[in-house]
């Protein structure tokens, strides 16, 4: 029988590693293809693991609760159907300690460096409940104690404590809804002997820290925000970052949004909101100029053939995060509005597949949403450029007729174009957005749906 290893998926660019929550088959289970395996979490998304094959699960690598980088082995399928693809050798099953060398070895260097201890895992609580990395951090971000998470029930599996359990109950003890908790009645120790304190080994001396002062508190990054910092961080050190500003005419946009959005949504049961025109003027654009599709391999240019659109989309949580639209040249404006709710909706309530947040070629954030007129975002790497769309505001402007120039009122919107200079010059950068500007311009008004 042919071995397939089932691997730790890439969910997403910033995400190195994933917690295991639960396994959902044994071993000796039958699978089918696109079975559910098992249940992760990272700090964005929960998750479930696919099987690429039919067949039987053999052998499990890690137990629930740890941490795997990604890319590493969770298990091993065998299958009838096919020749092996990535056998494993056939060798006695190492300690998840051996098997963390191998996978490390062939991980890139700074994943590695990540994931030193891929079998360690979080640790448990004095009740031995299990938490995923989602709902540790929504706790430490609004201040919930331990002792809150020990005493909250939860309604997922095996009473474990869910996002929507730690929001509600967030929400109810803002509200005053919930009763304080008790702290523990201290129990009387038993008298034992003093241990025996060997003295410290000798470290290396570790400056003290800035001395601070006045009316202050120090908070100290969760694991998803010192990613995001490591992240925005590598980007601004990678790309050379410029940005072009142009303000956009959306008028006829939001005249023609206005009279078709309760058609729209009568006819394709879906909202119609400005993205998914964003998106088609954006796709329009880069046909137009399709070296701004690209990533950089060295000194080698990577063009990218398909159009996959990243939209940042909001989670509860205030962190962002970014689904794709793959092949977005292929859909319609109807289309596109359905897949853009669809993710924004699944995104909300951590139900994204781990290839709906990876291979984008372009990304548009829409600052508008924050009540923002404009902003300079920071490259998604590996990609060479990202759009952000402003809020659309009514305002002064000229206008241009054959009889003269007119003031009138217009609603507009700045579009800020981040590109990478070493090879997307200002040339190429400037007239993409301007060209994605004049596709909003040139809308017309009685365009069908």
């Amino acid at each position: 029988m042919a071995k397939v290893e089932l691997l730790m998926p890439k969910m997403g660019e910033s995400i190195m590693e994933a917690t295991i929550l639960k396994w959902l088959k044994k071993p000796g289970d039958t699978i089918a293809l696109d079975e559910a395996v098992l249940e992760i979490a990272t700090d964005k998304v929960d998750s479930e693991v696919p099987s690429p094959v039919a067949g039987i699960l053999a052998e499990v690598k890690f137990e629930e609760g740890a941490v795997v980088p990604v890319g590493g082995i969770l298990a091993i399928i065998e299958t009838e159907a096919g020749a092996a693809v990535n056998p494993s050798p056939a060798v006695a099953t190492p300690a998840p300690q051996a098997a963390s060398a191998p996978v490390a070895a062939a991980m890139p260097t700074e994943t590695a460096n990540l994931s030193a201890a891929i079998t360690t895992k979080i640790e448990s609580p004095a009740a031995g409940r299990f938490y995923s990395p989602l709902v540790l951090n929504i706790a430490n971000q609004e201040g919930v104690s331990m002792q809150e998470l020990e005493s909250l029930p939860g309604t997922g599996n095996e009473g474990r404590v869910t996002k929507k359990d730690i929001l509600q109950y967030v929400a109810d003890k803002k509200a005053g809804k919930t009763a304080p908790v008790a702290a523990p009645a201290p129990t009387a120790a038993a008298p034992v002997a003093a241990p025996i304190i060997s003295p410290p080994a000798p470290t290396a001396s570790i400056a003290p820290a800035p001395s601070v002062g006045g009316n202050i508190e120090i908070i100290e990054m969760d694991r998803m925000r010192r990613m995001i910092a490591d992240n925005m961080i590598a980007s601004k050190r990678t790309s050379a970052h410029v940005t072009s500003f142009v303000e956009a005419d959306m008028t006829n946009v939001v005249m023609w949004r206005d009279k078709v959005k309760k058609e729209f949504e009568k006819r394709y049961g879906e909202k119609l909101t400005f993205t998914p025109i964003f998106i088609e003027a954006a796709v329009k654009a880069i046909q137009d100029f399709p070296m701004i599709n690209v990533s950089v391999d060295g000194t080698n240019l990577i063009v990218k053939k398909d159009i996959n659109i990243g939209m940042a989309a909001a989670l509860p949580s205030g962190n962002l995060i970014v689904p794709v639209i793959h092949n977005a040249d292929q859909y319609n404006l109807a289309g596109l509005a359905k897949r853009v709710n669809d993710l924004a909706n699944r995104a909300r309530i951590n139900k994204l597949k781990p290839d709906e947040i990876q291979g984008g070629t372009y990304t548009i954030s829409n600052v508008g949403t924050f009540g923002n007129v404009m902003g300079t975002p920071i490259i998604p790497q590996p990609q060479v450029a990202i759009m952000a769309v402003g809020a659309i505001r009514k305002k002064p402007a000229v206008i241009e007729t054959e009889s003269g120039d007119l003031i009138g009122i217009r609603s507009m919107m700045f579009l800020s174009h981040s590109y990478d200079h070493r090879v997307v010059d200002g040339a190429l950068g400037g007239m993409f957005v301007r060209r994605m500007a004049d596709y909003l311009e040139q809308w017309d008004i009685n365009r069908p749906i």
